[in-house]
């Protein structure tokens, strides 16, 4: 399959579907105000180093979980109607907590980080996993990955569109991490939760629509008048 055989339409689509679910649920710029209290006592030049090798391993992990999370779970015999269904609920409950409550978020997320301090070489533990791709990252990636086409061209569209999506939240991570001192100046704490429930709630909407897809394809033997299997 070459790149320029990809549909452009579904490949936008596929970005349009993950971009905003993976920046919500990472929530760079929120993370980023934590990751400087956190590295208040290490010099500009270390945050940058730190926050360059966290973007470089959260790319890796949306992508592991992108691409082969669904999979796996297809491994064990659980249906694509099925994985819809469950991951399409976890992506709503995850934003709905991010709507509703985002003050409890942060101090967990401050949780997360606060071994990184003291720690010589906290890039991938605990910045970036479990403080800026946790298990609730993992699990939306998953999710989405679900909401992929079974075969064909649609699929390689998928994964194409998908991956650029992945590749700018991880860039954004970087960058909002290294510049951590001037989004404070700019934005404050209200600010960035003012961007976090504004993608809370496109959150929740894309976790409506995984829902959906799930509930049709568990139904559609019955409204094809298909006997389901007992």
């Amino acid at each position: 399959m070459q790149p320029d055989q990809l549909p452009f339409g579904a490949v936008v689509g596929a970005f349009l579907l993950a971009f905003p679910a993976l920046f919500s649920i990472v929530n760079p710029l929120g993370a980023a105000l934590i990751f400087s209290q956190v590295l208040a006592d290490r010099t500009h030049e270390e945050r940058t180093v730190l926050a360059r090798r966290v973007g470089a391993y959260s790319l890796a992990v949306l992508l592991v979980s992108l691409w082969a999370g669904a999979y796996v779970l297809n491994f064990f015999g659980i249906t694509l109607g099925a994985l819809r269904v469950a991951g399409g609920l976890v992506v709503a409950v995850r934003a709905w907590d991010l709507l509703t409550a985002p003050e409890a978020q942060e101090a967990r997320k401050e949780e997360q980080a606060a071994p990184a301090g003291a720690a010589e070489d906290a890039a991938f533990f605990p910045l970036t996993m479990p403080f800026t791709t946790g298990p609730g990252t993992i699990s939306v990636a998953v999710a989405l990955g679900s909401a992929r086409p079974s075969s064909g061209v649609g699929l390689w569209a998928f994964f194409a569109g998908a991956t650029a999506a992945a590749a700018l939240v991880a860039l954004v991570v970087g960058i909002a991490y290294s510049s951590a001192d001037r989004l404070i100046a700019r934005m404050g704490t209200s600010g960035a939760r003012v961007v976090t429930r504004l993608a809370a709630f496109l959150l929740l909407c894309i976790g409506v629509q995984i829902l959906s897809n799930g509930v049709q394809d568990l139904l559609a033997p019955v409204l094809h008048g298909v006997a389901v299997p007992r």
